[in-house]
């Protein structure tokens, strides 16, 4: 049977558009798209009557809708354990829930409660049911809304557990992790603290270089082969000769495109490969995983069994997988339909989440694609009929300014393309930011695996000490 390989579909996309589909879906998108119940933490999926809309009383007024969250009492007990909180991110919760392992082990050191709530908008977490991400019934899609949703949650599980003074911890990946920073920030009344791992907080409130982002996955190729730089360059430059010559059946051949290309698909199918190289970049684990697809360990330094024209000078660059190893599910037309994840994420990052990354063949090893602030503005007026507001992340959750916070752990592997857009330095005494030597994109909320560095076994023992701290504090009489 003929093994689908996937590049785009030939269809005119906005670059701004496409490029925010790709990073939102490739970056943002946390574990694993293939959700599977895992039965030895014990998990029960429960749902909460939440508020439509906590920060307006009338245009929903007490309308509610069903939010999802699994909870977990295997480990707990319940005169000593806290609470351990993970803030979810823009998908299905079960998938952050079964690949979050290490959370797991700590509560069975800590005998906390374990609670995973779902974000709305994903999963089965939906405030307008199938019609949610339509235009016009995404506007309670705000971090804001998202953030109260969790607060009001933790609040009823207290309630209904009966343990109103058990401390609480917040837990999150890449975009979770930044829910979990700003909910130690917006409700610390709540949370006695937080692990944002590979939170790129500083990158989304709009500070930063932009180009940042693509330089440091062009540095994790060439730390693996100095000549694999140019050699993809070369490869796009060749590729682009092709669109000039107008040879599209030949690129397409080798791409194994789900339809045929014509000239106005090669900036989408730039797009493409460059999100390519960055999941290796950022699932450049020590082990094999699942998350976008199956991938080897160290995927960035396998190489393919028998080179194509673009697989040169020890870099692959047809779909950026190594040998044996099938296209991303995410790729071809689901990518671009307006399915649930990438339809809710699209309309994020025209309110209040700032993803302007771009490539410029100087600093990194990719075609020139702009992602400029206009483009943004454009697409999502057409598309949403809203105007972004860069500068509100700033504003609402103090941009990279967190002097005033405490007790949050920043965890970024230095091999994260992301790493660069968070917290790199410790800011005060109890807001720290840890570096993973040879960690990929939040590594230290994985489960202990025997090929982990020593790097994240020691990041994970530092993270575990500085929680059981805060727990300990938390239960002080005042």
């Amino acid at each position: 049977m003929r093994r689908e390989r996937c590049a785009p579909a030939a269809r005119p996309t906005l670059p701004w558009a496409l490029a925010v589909a790709l990073l939102l879906a490739l970056g943002l998108r946390g574990p694993a798209v293939r959700a599977h119940r895992v039965a030895d933490p014990g998990f029960r999926e429960g749902y909460f009557e939440q508020l439509l809309d906590h920060f307006n009383f009338e245009r929903f007024g007490n309308k509610t809708f069903r939010q999802r969250f699994l909870v977990s009492e295997k480990f707990w007990k319940r005169d000593e354990g806290p609470i351990f909180f993970y803030t979810g991110n823009e998908g299905d919760v079960w998938s952050f829930a079964n690949n979050s392992g290490f959370i797991l082990e700590l509560a069975a050191r800590e005998a906390a409660l374990v609670v995973f709530a779902e974000h709305r908008y994903y999963g089965k977490s939906l405030p307008f049911g199938a019609q949610s991400t339509q235009r016009g019934r995404t506007e309670l899609l705000t971090v804001e809304q998202a953030l109260a949703d969790f607060a009001v949650l933790l609040q009823a599980l207290r309630a209904s557990f009966g343990i109103p003074d058990a401390p609480a911890i917040a837990f999150g990946g890449s975009y979770g992790g930044m829910l979990s920073a700003y909910m130690r920030m917006k409700y610390p009344h709540l949370v006695a603290g937080a692990l944002a791992a590979s939170a790129p907080i500083v990158a989304v409130a709009g500070l930063g270089d932009s180009y940042q982002f693509f330089r440091d996955v062009t540095a994790d190729f060439e730390g693996q082969s100095p000549k694999c730089v140019q050699g993809v360059r070369d490869a796009f430059r060749e590729i682009k000769d092709l669109f000039l010559q107008k040879a599209y059946n030949t690129v397409s051949q080798e791409f194994g495109t789900c339809q045929p290309l014509s000239g106005q698909d090669l900036t989408q199918l730039f797009a493409f490969a460059r999100n390519a190289f960055t999941v290796l970049a950022m699932m450049d684990y020590p082990y094999p995983t699942n998350f976008l697809g199956p991938l080897p360990a160290n995927p960035v330094r396998v190489r393919p069994p028998s080179p194509g024209p673009w697989d040169r000078r020890g870099c692959w660059l047809r779909t950026g997988h190594p040998s044996g190893v099938p296209c991303l599910q995410a790729g071809c037309d689901r990518l671009l339909t307006e399915n649930q994840s990438i339809v809710g994420l699209r309309a994020l990052a025209c309110t209040e989440i700032n993803l302007t990354f771009a490539s410029n063949n100087v600093t990194d090893m990719f075609p020139k694609l702009a992602l400029t602030e206009e483009l943004r503005q454009q697409y999502c007026l057409d598309t949403w009929g809203v105007w972004p507001r860069r500068d509100w992340l700033r504003t609402s959750f103090w941009g990279a300014d967190l002097r005033a916070a405490s007790n949050i752990i920043f965890s970024n592997g230095d091999l994260d393309p992301w790493a660069g857009g968070g917290i790199r330095s410790n800011l005060s005494a109890s807001v720290i930011a840890v570096t993973i030597q040879g960690g990929a994109h939040h590594l230290d909320l994985r489960g202990s695996n025997p090929a982990d560095p020593a790097s994240v076994v020691e990041a994970r023992k530092l993270e575990a000490a500085l929680i059981h701290g805060w727990v300990k504090a938390a239960r002080r009489p005042w």
